[in-house]
């Protein structure tokens, strides 16, 4: 399995980003899909998730700003940023698990005040 993230810069408070996930190794239409970031410092943290069946959940503190989407066809999970925070500044992983965890390399997001 082999989860590819990308997408990730520099934003202005108030901007927005999307971030992408390219996905191989694995039957992506079936399996729940998820976003995480850590920040410095701090412990790596469930931003949101999404089903095989389009099913979406999000932290609180990105609820009404971010938006979890999928391509099955393209193998490609989407963050879709909006309204964008300094505390949203952090390393973005894409994530699966599959028997054990599988994280993508990292994107790194950084919100200037």
């Amino acid at each position: 399995v082999q989860l590819q993230a990308s997408g990730g810069g520099w934003v202005q408070a108030g901007g927005s980003m999307k971030l992408s996930c390219k996905a191989s190794g694995l039957n992506f239409g079936l399996n729940t899909m998820d976003w995480y970031r850590q920040a410095p410092g701090e412990q790596r943290e469930l931003v949101s998730s999404i089903t095989s069946g389009g099913n979406t959940n999000y932290a609180d503190s990105v609820k009404d700003r971010f938006v979890i989407s999928r391509d099955n066809v393209r193998r490609t999970l989407f963050l879709q940023m909006n309204n964008m925070k300094p505390e949203d500044t952090a390393v973005y992983y894409c994530h699966v698990y599959l028997r054990r965890d599988f994280w993508g390399r990292g994107t790194l997001v950084t919100v200037s005040s």
